[in-house]
């Protein structure tokens, strides 16, 4: 009597709609939908499957494309797991099922999905393929860039569940030689990304006057970084590169803070941060007024920085000008800084006067074991003045008084570094270097206010700086 019930039972029609998807019954199925829609997404009560798990799973690929493009209120939920966290990818991976897999894929089903365990469908797929001698959905899988270096739960990847023996040598060499196109793949694509990133390094560094040295190193940094970057891509495993602290030497106006907002943003576009920020701070933010106050007030600061740039302007005055005035708490101010410098999370650059800064250079006897890099930031000649202004021109913001406007023709380098020799004395030059631009500048626009009459209509006569503006401002700066 048993097997006699086994076989009517087998015989008998499903009467569900996870049923008419199991066994492929397409017009049972589209009945059921058609009465309810809203049974396109509904769970079975065991496994928690939808409809899609189950035709994918027994690959019903006429069912799987009406419910991939049922027009319903309903939308289809492609990524639904059952109760083991297995999508309906999943389960046409694990079945062998290749031409349900092929339109799951079509349709947008994500490739990576992480079952319970942590396998991905090309996981299965292997498990699949061991069994059965069957390659096709795993073929399918890689043909869509499954990623073949996916680890479970276990940290096992699809190919470390390979047996030694020979009957999964076949898979072996699909599965090696896929990983070889992948990593050249990778590595084509690095290779793009990475001369996208040196032509913006480039871009960046065009606009910095000067300081050969200092865009000499950079352009070793970014070069090692994204070099690293491609190394990676290929599979092969190299050391992670410590950020470099530095000090600035230099006159005010020689672009030591600009330059280190430049070096921000490079240095995080090159991976050594994980940040662009660039914290600017001088004695006054670090060191407090009173005994045990210097080193909360100091460490929050670290803090805030972390990730970026510390950039400590006026370094040497964390130093006093006389050993015995030990009321001072800059010394402390710096040991704080100086405990971070070794654990990775910050580039700190020390700036100042060259002869002054020798004070903070000599201070700690672990200064220059931790600070490698010292870059001499010269005084400008008239030529520099001159190239800065005209980058200042051409680089205006929308929030600046001098956005919209321009430089006649007859303001050519030569002219301006002329008019600046003229106009300017050494020392003034000296003692300004790049921060006299911005006031020639302001003070040129001004000039220009004054000598257009109220009637102008020239557009372009009403945005144009010329020679003569220049001077005017230059005369009144001396002034």
């Amino acid at each position: 009597m048993a097997p006699a019930m086994d076989q009517r039972s087998r015989s008998s029609k499903p009467t569900t709609i996870h049923g008419y998807a199991q066994s492929g019954d397409l017009s049972g199925f589209q009945r059921l939908l058609k009465e309810n829609p809203s049974r396109l997404n509904e769970r079975n009560a065991i496994m928690a499957q939808t409809p899609l798990h189950c035709a994918a799973g027994y690959n019903h690929v006429e069912i799987v494309k009406l419910v991939l493009e049922s027009k319903g209120v309903e939308e289809v939920d492609l990524e639904a797991k059952n109760m083991y966290g297995e999508t309906p990818l999943h389960m046409a991976a694990k079945n062998g099922c290749n031409e349900a897999a092929r339109i799951l894929l079509s349709h947008g089903a994500f490739i990576e999905a992480k079952a319970n365990n942590g396998m991905t469908p090309l996981h299965l797929a292997v498990w699949h393929s061991l069994r059965s001698d069957d390659c096709s959905t795993v073929k399918t899988l890689l043909e869509y860039h499954a990623d073949c270096t996916a680890k479970d739960d276990d940290g096992m990847t699809p190919l470390n569940h390979l047996s030694p023996g020979p009957g999964s040598e076949k898979l072996r060499q699909i599965l090696n030689q896929y990983l070889e196109e992948q990593r050249k793949r990778s590595a084509l694509e690095a290779c793009s990304q990475t001369k996208a990133k040196m032509d913006e390094l480039e871009r960046e560094l065009s606009d910095i006057v000067g300081l050969h040295e200092l865009k000499t190193q950079l352009r070793k940094w970014a070069r090692g970084m994204l070099l690293d970057e491609r190394r990676r891509a290929l599979g092969l495993k190299v050391g992670t590169r410590r950020p470099p602290h530095m000090a600035f030497l230099g006159n005010p106006g020689t672009g030591k803070t600009m330059v280190a907002r430049i070096l921000g943003k490079l240095l995080y576009m090159v991976g050594i941060l994980p940040t662009d920020k660039v914290t600017e701070v001088q004695r006054t933010d670090l060191v407090g007024e009173f005994v045990g106050h210097t080193g909360p007030k100091t460490r929050k600061v670290i803090k805030e920085a972390e990730g970026g740039i510390l950039f400590v302007d006026e370094a040497y005055r964390l130093i006093p000008m006389q050993k015995s005035d030990d009321k001072d708490y800059g010394l402390e101010a710096l040991e704080e800084i100086m405990s971070v410098m070794d654990n990775g999370k910050i580039v700190v650059i020390f700036a100042g006067y060259s002869e002054p800064m020798k004070r903070i250079i000599h201070s700690n006897e672990g200064f220059c074991r931790r600070v490698t890099k010292f870059f001499q930031f010269d005084d400008f000649n008239s030529k520099d003045l001159a190239n800065i202004a005209n980058l200042k021109m051409i680089h205006q913001t929308e929030s600046s008084l001098l956005y919209g406007f321009k430089l006649h023709s007859s303001c050519t380098l030569d002219a301006i570094a002329a008019l600046i020799e003229r106009e300017t004395t050494a020392k003034q030059r000296q003692e300004m270097n790049g921060g006299l631009i911005d006031p020639m500048l302001v003070n040129a626009r001004e000039y220009l206010d004054l000598r257009l009459s109220f009637d102008c209509m020239d557009t372009d006569e009403l945005l144009t700086i010329t020679l003569e503006d220049l001077e005017a401002g230059l005369r009144c700066l001396s002034q």
